[in-house]
């Protein structure tokens, strides 16, 4: 005789654990992180270095203060360093700098919170924002590549947001292969979208999450500087391509459902391109990214299935 088997959820189970998702975007990271090394130089493995071993550091000491089981094991932390640390400046001697937003994002932003899965916010983000905000004359500069002949060391978006022509800019081709100013995992964007597309085959991520977001950005850019050209710019620019593979698409602080994923995106594409086009600053990933975060819970509950005949809370 067959037993009826009554248990709580969740009923369906995947062969996929946190620590293999996580080994799944470390290895995703790894060609951004590679042409970061080239493109950058030793200082870029210096930074990239620093803000992993600070991150896992920061959590195995954190964990065994408040006497918790030490969770270093699933490899948050490592992605959390890897994300954090291409997203700064090739700069060695920001080595300082580099700590204290590892640490921020891993203690303040993470653990604090309750640890992974309980976050209000994407760690990584909110540490680069936090030191950019502290000191934004070393994080926010854009370091040149060793390997390239740039003749200015204003990024991409500040040449433009200064108003310099469309010929005074690196060609497309150089910003697709990251031989430009900038970030040391945001410039090579063929990296990225290898990484993308390893993600993507994995199930690790949507694809449709980070092609909406590029979308928004590219289409209001278009609409708003009246040019192909410098819309193709915006997207190759800045962290909107890194962005949209390793932070929007975040399992913690973006909604769970899949038409708020795409609300998510959309917002953050919004959000992104005002602050570009309107704001002081040039770039506006970040910012977009943890206004976003904060409304999630919000589009999450809009946008979540009710039961058969369940009401409306």
């Amino acid at each position: 005789m067959n037993k009826l088997v009554v248990s709580s959820s969740p009923h369906i189970h995947t062969q996929n654990s946190t620590t293999r998702i996580m080994l799944d975007v470390i290895i995703a990271l790894l060609p951004a992180a590679i042409a970061g090394v080239i493109l950058f130089g030793i200082d870029a493995l210096v930074v990239i270095g620093i803000c992993v071993v600070t991150s896992v550091l920061s959590e195995m000491i954190f964990n065994i203060a408040v006497k918790k089981e030490q969770t270093v094991g699933d490899l948050s932390a490592v992605v959390t360093g890897l994300i954090l640390g291409l997203s700064l400046p090739a700069d060695a001697t920001i080595w300082w700098q580099s700590i204290i937003a590892s640490v921020f994002a891993i203690v303040v932003v993470k653990c604090m919170f309750g640890g992974l899965g309980c976050n209000f916010a994407n760690p990584a983000a909110t540490g680069r924002i936090f030191v950019f905000i502290a000191f934004s004359t070393s994080i926010g500069r854009g370091v040149l590549p060793k390997i390239a002949e740039v003749t200015t060391s204003a990024t991409t978006l500040e040449a433009i947001k200064g108003g310099a022509p469309e010929g005074a800019l690196p060609s497309l081709f150089d910003m697709f292969l990251g031989l430009r100013g900038g970030a040391i995992g945001e410039t090579c964007i063929l990296a990225l979208i290898i990484g993308f597309v390893y993600l993507v085959l994995r199930g690790v991520i949507c694809f449709e999450t980070p092609l909406i977001y590029v979308g928004t950005v590219f289409v209001l850019s278009l609409i708003g500087y009246g040019s192909l050209e410098i819309a193709l710019y915006q997207i190759l620019s800045g962290a909107v391509v890194y962005a949209a593979v390793f932070m929007i698409t975040d399992y913690v602080s973006t909604p769970i459902t899949r038409t708020g994923k795409m609300i998510f995106a959309f917002g953050c594409g919004l959000i992104t391109f005002l602050i570009r086009f309107y704001g002081s600053y040039p770039e506006g990933v970040s910012f977009a990214l943890l206004i976003m975060n904060i409304l999630s819970p919000y589009i999450e509950k809009w946008t979540m299935k009710r039961p058969l005949g369940g009401k409306k809370a």
